[in-house]
Parts: structure tokens; sequence; C-alpha cells
């Protein structure tokens, strides 16, 4: 039933209950008043209550939605508080208790820089790989079953292993690196099928050669630990290397948590090395001196190619060699680089730097009259040449294109032995090139107050003197660059891990001889090649090529006396008028019949120096050729 006020226009008139408050109001105004006025609308007044009622109700979502917001910001700031304490306050505090709870802090390797040749080629470079890692808690009771399956997969020794898998006190032991992923991913999946848990696979990284032996003796390689065992990674190590990093984990099973993001430390890349070398010309260069040293049935033999203005190496090869990717395959004799490590005697090649002397301190011209004996006896020895003859008539370039000893002992006779030897110095003879590597053979050069009269008729031809093959390179390559040494150089400059190219300092040079007495000892080259001289073969159509033999005794150290094995050879540069590339090949013992600097090292020279000036377009010689210098009067 529904109630109704007594203001409510439905009830207007109708009969009130006796006794009633309302009744009682109504009787005293009926005895003599007029009927009660109606009310001024018909719409029901708003009540109190019904007022109260519509209030609440319309304030009832605002608050809940703000309740809801205010408990969900203080939970979050719970989690965002114990986030602050366990990464920030208390780091410290956290990885020290980690760690006494089982937590392994690893050594994040830094990626260890590339070395490039001088056109931005890799050599060496490193690559993604895995390592086998293990928890001893769970593989020391099957150590020797895991030993047994991963020494037949990966070869590693198999009581090394078993000894790794029992290693007490530590949940992270390396049993295997420089893996590749497949390699380890599979040793893992077998592992885990025969139910032996506790070995997984991590991330590793792995050094390797794209070019196999490609400058191998220069690049040099990496042991295990991928510190620089021999070349350019040795000398280069500690830059190369960059800076380690770290990280601190837990170790559940194989699952590696990591800990707060403070407890690791990023590894910073190393910085790179941009050799000289061109790799193209320095791959052509091995394989043509591998045919001639394995032709000739020699020991070993190097090659060089160098620009003749700047003395960049651009190839520098070695035969035996190794391949980086895998030395250990080959002797370790094979390693380093008979090019800076060995040292021998140059033979006759030795005659162009005698001859630069001696012209420009004014001894001789390149049409000096020579009597060449058949013979010379000094101090009870006997000096010959490498062909029988009577008396010849020769002139300095004639000594020069005949290479007779005899004609070169007699025209440097006036020159004092200190004089001699001052020249000798400054051609970098008796002294190492400082081309930022280690081991670097120095050679030998007496001091000339030691020498009897037959050592210093030798030192004229290139006997009783040592040298490495790159230090006569430059020396030959002063006379290409018009009388100028430059110091011989390997690395070109680094390369930061941006790849913000720095070049290394300008290397040193200093006069030798004259630009004139450099041409004139250019143009006595020239005659090695025509038609009269020692290496007509060698000669490159369309170019003016100056060159020259060498064929030494060889000393052995066991006896101490010339054993009649040879060290032959072949030096020049081309175009003669305006050198642009030094080329030097040397073999040592070859055993073939007829073996000599002409025949056997002249044809690696000339197909070495072809493919230089075709690969850098250098045009063949545009100018009136000279005639060949006189070699008799």
């Amino acid at each position: 039933m529904t109630h109704r006020t007594p203001r409510d226009p439905a009830v207007r008139g109708a009969k009130r209950p006796a006794g009633s408050r309302f009744a009682r109001r109504t009787r005293g105004r009926s005895s003599g008043s007029a009927a009660p006025k109606p009310p001024r609308t018909t719409k029901p007044p708003r009540t109190t209550t019904t007022r109260r009622r519509r209030t609440i109700r319309l304030a009832q979502g605002p608050f809940r939605l703000w309740s809801s917001f205010c408990v969900v910001a203080f939970v979050l700031s719970l989690f965002a508080a114990r986030l602050i304490q366990l990464q920030g306050i208390d780091e410290n505090d956290y990885a020290a208790l980690a760690a006494e709870k089982g937590a392994q802090t690893i050594t994040l390797e830094a990626p260890r820089a590339p070395i490039y040749d001088r056109n931005g080629v890799k050599l060496a470079e490193t690559v993604d790989a895995a390592k086998l890692v293990a928890d001893p808690t769970y593989t020391h009771n099957h150590a020797t079953q895991i030993a047994a399956i991963l020494h037949r997969r990966i070869g590693t020794d198999y009581l090394d292993l078993v000894s790794l898998l029992r290693t007490p006190n530590t949940r992270y032991v390396e049993l295997a690196r420089h893996l590749s992923p497949a390699t380890a991913n599979a040793a893992v999946a077998q592992l885990n099928r025969l139910g032996l848990p506790g070995v997984y696979a991590d991330h590793d990284t792995l050094r390797v050669y794209p070019a196999g032996d490609v400058a191998a003796n220069l690049v040099g390689f990496v042991g295990v630990d991928d510190q620089g065992l021999s070349g350019v990674e040795a000398s280069f190590d500690k830059s190369l290397q960059g800076r380690n990093g770290s990280a601190t984990y837990q170790v559940e099973n194989g699952q590696i948590l990591p800990l707060a993001g403070s407890t690791v430390v990023q590894p910073k890349e190393g910085t790179g090395v941009r050799l000289t070398i061109d790799q193209d010309l320095q791959f052509l260069a091995q394989r043509r001196l591998a045919e001639a040293v394995k032709g000739a049935g020699a020991d070993s033999g190097v090659a060089i190619v160098m620009d003749a203005r700047t003395s960049q190496v651009l190839a520098m090869a070695d035969y035996p060699t190794f391949n980086s990717n895998d030395p250990f395959a080959s002797s370790k004799h094979d390693w380093g680089s008979r090019a800076l490590d060995d040292a021998y005697e140059p033979g006759s090649v030795e005659k162009v730097l005698t001859f630069g002397s001696l012209i420009d301190a004014g001894y001789v011209t390149p049409t000096t009259k020579v009597v060449v004996p058949p013979q010379l006896q000094v101090d009870g020895h006997y000096i010959h040449d490498y062909f029988s003859h009577g008396t010849l008539h020769l002139t300095a370039a004639g000594v020069v294109a005949l290479s007779s000893n005899l004609g070169m002992v007699r025209a440097a006779s006036h020159m004092p032995n200190s004089q001699l030897y001052g020249y000798l110095k400054k051609f970098g003879l008796g002294t190492a090139p400082n081309v930022g590597l280690g081991g670097v053979a120095s050679g030998s050069l007496a001091k000339p107050s030691t020498w009897p009269q037959i050592q210093r008729d030798n030192i004229d031809f290139g006997q009783g003197v040592s040298v490495n093959a790159l230090q006569m390179a430059a020396a030959v390559g002063a006379v290409a660059n018009g009388g100028e040494y430059v110091t011989p150089s390997l690395v070109e400059g680094s390369v930061s891990s941006n790849g913000q190219f720095t070049p290394a300092p300008a290397p040193a040079r200093h006069r030798v001889i004259s630009a004139t007495a450099a041409h004139d000892v250019a143009r006595m080259m020239e005659t090695v090649v025509g038609p009269d001289g020692t290496a007509p073969q060698v000669a490159i159509p369309g170019y003016q090529v100056a060159g020259k033999t060498g064929t030494a005794q060889r000393a052995n150290s066991t006896c101490g006396c010339y054993d009649g094995s040879l060290t032959v050879s072949f030096a020049g540069f081309a175009p003669a008028d305006n050198p642009r590339f030094v080329v030097y090949v040397v073999i040592q013992n070859p055993r073939v019949a007829g073996a000599g600097g002409g025949v056997t090292a002249g044809p690696v020279f000339h197909d070495l120096m072809i493919n230089a000036l075709q690969k850098y377009g250098v045009p063949p010689t545009t100018g009136r050729h000279q005639p060949l210098l006189p070699v008799y009067w």
C-alpha cells in the first residue's frame, strides 16, 4: 500500500483520524475560518529523505574508482621500493649474499678487434661461437661418463674433463671453448638424452682468418685463451684484446639467472690494426713464390712488394707458410716471418749500394773503365767471378750488368773502409727496421776498424755482411726513391670499434745519396735486364726495369764455413725512369743445376711486378727510352 503525505493533493478533503494532531488543527480552523488554500504547484516537493538518498547514490562511482586507484598505487610503491633496495641501495650486500648462495662471477670477454689489409679487407676477425660449461654439483657423480662422451665428440682431453667436472665449491666451470654452436648444442643434446645433466652451451667467440694462409706469417695467430702468440696478433695483443667485463649469475641446473644489473660490467672491444698489405698482391706473391721454391728444390723463400715512394710493404710472402686457422698442423719453424727474422748474406744485390756510395762520393761514374782480372788473391784467399774469364774491360755499368765481383772490388778500391761503412749504415744495414713488430733481425755489419782486407773486399759485393730481406728491399728502395731512405712500414694505422681510422706516425726518412747518384745507379741496373745482362728474361715490355741479380754463398753456423749451398735473389724497381714499386725475391738453397738469381728468382720478380703495375694502373713508360749504358770499353 502506498503511503501519501498529508500535503499530497490526492488526499485533500479526506477525513482525518480523530484525535490526531492534524485533526485538532483542522477543527480549530474550520469553526470560523476559510477553507485551506491549495498548494502553488502540482509537483510534489522534494523531501529531505529523497534528497539524501540521491546525493549518496551520485557519489558512489567516483569514490570507488578513487579508492581502487589508491590501493593499486600503494601496492606498486611497495614493489618499487623493493626493486630500488635490491638494485640500488643494497647492490653490494645482495651481490655478496647471492655469492654465498651459489652465484658465480664470470668474465665477459671483450671482442678481439679485427686486423685489416690496406683496403679494409679483414685478415683476422672474431665471430660468434659457443663453449661448453658445467655445474659440478650435477656432473660430479657422472664425470667419467660425461668426459668419455665429450672426448669422443670434441676431442677434449679425457682426464682434464673428469677433473673439471668434479671441481669442488663451484657451480660454473668451462669445459671447452671456441666451438661451433652446432657442435656444442649437439653435445649437450646427447648428454640430456642419456640423462646426464649439468652440461650446457654458453656464448663464446672464435678468432678466424678468412683468407687462411694469406699473410699468416705476418698476421700470426692466437692461443686457446685468445692471447696473441705470433705476428701482429702478438705484437698488438694488448690493444687488440680490449677490456674484459664481468657478470654475476645464479646458476641453477644449467640455467643462468642474472642478478641485479649493477653486477654486470660490459666489455669493451679492442682497437683494430690496418696493415699496409694488399691482400690480392699478397695472395699472388705467396702462390708464385711457392711455385719457385718447389721448382728449384729449395728450402725456403721470401718475396716482398714495396711502394717505392713510401716504403709501405704491399706484400711480404714466406714459403713454407701455415694456415692461421690451424697453426699447429704446421711446423713451428714456419710460424715466423723469414723476411724479418732470418739474416743471410745478400750477395751481388749489395753492389747496388756499393756503387751508389761510390758515385755519390765521386769515385766513379757509370762509364768509368774497369780492368777486371781473371782472379784476385787477397790475404791468402782467392776471389773469383761466378763465370770463368780472362781479363775483361768493363765499364762500371758493365760490372753491374755482368755482376762481376772482381770488377766491384777494383772499382771500390779507393774508398776508405769508414766511408763505405757510413754509407751502408745510412742504407739501413746493421740496424733492425722499426716496423712495430718484435723479433726483427738486425743483421750484422761489423765496425770498419775490424775489417781485414778480405772482409772489406767481400763486403763490396755482398759477402761478410748479413741482412734480413726487408732491410735489403728498403735499401734498394732508397735508390728507387731518388736517394732518400724511408723506413719500411707494415702498419698503416689503427681502427676504433666505431670504424674511425687513425693513421700511424709518418716513417722516418733521410737522404743517403744524391738524386743524381740514384739516377745513375738506376740506369746501370737497367743493363742487367738488357741483352748483355744476367737477367734479360726479366724485362717487361713497355716498361723500363732496373734490376740486380744476387748469388751468395751460405754460411753454415755448425762448421763456421761456407758449405757450398747458395742464396739466390733478384731485386729491382719499375718503371725505372719514375719508380713506383720495388720487388725483392730471395730463395734459399736451390738444388737444381744452374740455379741463380736471374733464372730462379728473376721470373718471380717479373710476375709480381707486372701484377702490381697493372693492379695500380701504372702506365707504360711514355718517354723516349734512353739507350742502355755501354757494358764494355
